[in-house]
């Protein structure tokens, strides 16, 4: 982690307890002194952060790791040599979720498993009494996000999910700034997030395959894709388990590690990243659901054997009236963006998912039309004085930049420890999982089907014609 996101982490991490609650008001809560005790469930890269999370969170309040889950025994190996590391303690180590469930000090549960499987395990661990973290998309098939949903929101349980966009203090501003109608009425969000990379292919990392070994010209990538080898074996897993209810299929450890890639598990770009994006556009516009959502992509840059798109558009319409297009590339990393287009103004940030340089001018506004549009000759491009093109900036945070916060964010999981603490809704809720599951599911229908497919919010269900 670079420099600035570690003071980024530190610094947001402080300016949480300062906004939410001071030190002493925290310590009257009931627990607050007590140390919160959480299992994760899912063994993969993404849990190496959720400790890292715990490991910066727990120097502002007490909590610890002692339990890790995983069907794969190498995987919660690895894992719990992190967890041992990070908190000093040797964890409980558990093949299955109903084992880990059963142990009473056990508060709550992290989930970092495959896409396909967090509605379902956030249904299990709820049903067991504990709080949950789920990590998104929060589902990927609608029965199931609803089923999720609303066996949440029966409970007494504290459910946060992953999307820890919503609570950075830049994404907040870039809200208020709308709602206070400095650029007007919303008419149009886009966002391009783009990698130049072969994505989620090297996940295995005891293969001994890496991008550079793909480069070498004596190397054909074609020649790896068939006959790449894995240190998982199915004797070391429980393949049945890992589908769930999936239709059975032969075991296939690249299936299994590489799940993003297979229309089945996951819906790749849909699930792992317009799952954050349209959960901004949620936040910055205070919506929920879409009208409409279309989507295109395919397959361009990487013919890897993969099933889900390298490139993809998705174009949403939501009840306010405005347009969303999200778009990712895996061929082309050039200047990555959102833009939030109002009547009066625009708000312009510039890097890919989680970037925080925002810049809100009245370029684009009424008083600009044809032919009374700024002229510009040189790049870097500097609006007029008149457009008032300022940088968006929040005091007591880090600087702006086109990186901001990376994955490691503490400060999420400290909102979900103090939640669970007072019994209160965490900043990311099961609704707006539920919100976010709508969109990406209805991307990837559309992408599949080729169809244009419409949200019915009384019968929350997804069809072929308008409601």
């Amino acid at each position: 982690m670079s420099t600035n996101r570690r003071t980024f982490v530190k610094a947001s991490g402080m300016a949480f307890l300062s906004a939410g609650m001071n030190a002493r008001s925290y310590a009257r809560i009931l627990g607050a002194n007590d140390r919160i005790q959480l299992g994760i469930v899912g063994c993969g890269s993404r849990s190496e952060d959720l400790i890292e999370m715990a490991r910066i969170g727990r120097k502002q309040t007490p909590l610890e790791v002692t339990a890790v889950c995983d069907l794969w025994n190498k995987a919660r190996d690895r894992r719990a040599v992190q967890v041992k590391d990070a908190m000093g303690v040797e964890p409980r180590k558990y093949q299955y979720l109903e084992q880990m469930l059963a142990q009473k000090d056990i508060d709550g549960v992290m989930i970092a498993t495959g896409d396909f499987q967090h509605a379902k395990l956030c249904i299990e661990v709820v049903n067991s009494g504990k709080d949950c973290y789920v990590e998104k998309p929060f589902a990927n098939v609608l029965t199931e996000a609803k089923r999720a949903r609303d066996v949440v929101k029966a409970s007494k349980q504290i459910v946060q999910v992953g999307t820890q966009h919503r609570g950075q203090p830049y994404n907040i501003a870039v809200r208020d700034l709308i709602r206070s109608g400095r650029v007007g009425k919303i008419v149009n969000i886009e966002q391009e997030w783009h990698v130049n990379e072969e994505r989620w292919r090297f996940v295995d990392v005891d293969t001994g395959i890496s991008p550079e070994m793909l480069k070498d010209k004596d190397m054909e990538w074609k020649k790896w894709l068939y006959e790449r080898h894995s240190t998982l074996r199915e004797e070391d897993t429980d393949w049945k388990r890992w589908l769930m209810d999936k239709p059975y299929r032969p075991f296939d450890p690249h299936v299994y590690l590489e799940f993003r890639l297979y229309k089945e598990f996951s819906s790749g770009l849909f699930d792992q990243w317009l799952s954050h994006g349209c959960d901004l556009v949620h936040l910055w516009t205070d919506e929920a659901y879409p009208v409409s959502v279309v989507a295109n992509g395919g397959i361009f840059a990487w013919p890897d054997g993969r099933e889900n798109p390298d490139t993809c558009v998705a174009a949403v319409t939501y009840p306010k009236g405005f347009l969303y297009t999200y778009k990712t590339t895996f061929g082309n990393s050039y200047r990555s963006f959102s833009r939030i287009q109002g009547r009066d103004g625009t708000i312009e940030n510039h890097g890919g998912e989680g970037a925080s340089l925002f810049v809100v001018t009245k370029e684009g506004g009424r008083e600009e039309y044809d032919g009374h549009n700024p002229r510009y000759k040189n790049v870097p491009l500097v609006a007029p004085f008149e457009d008032r093109e300022e940088v968006v900036r929040v005091p007591g945070a880090p600087p702006p930049d086109t990186d901001g916060p990376d994955d490691v964010d503490a400060p999420h999981l400290l909102d979900w420890i103090a939640a669970m603490r007072n019994r209160s809704q965490p900043v990311s809720t099961v609704d707006h999982g539920f919100s976010h599951s709508v969109v990406c599911i209805m991307a990837a229908q559309s992408y599949w089907s080729g169809k244009k497919l419409y949200w019915d919010p009384v019968k929350e269900e997804i069809g072929d014609e308008p409601v």
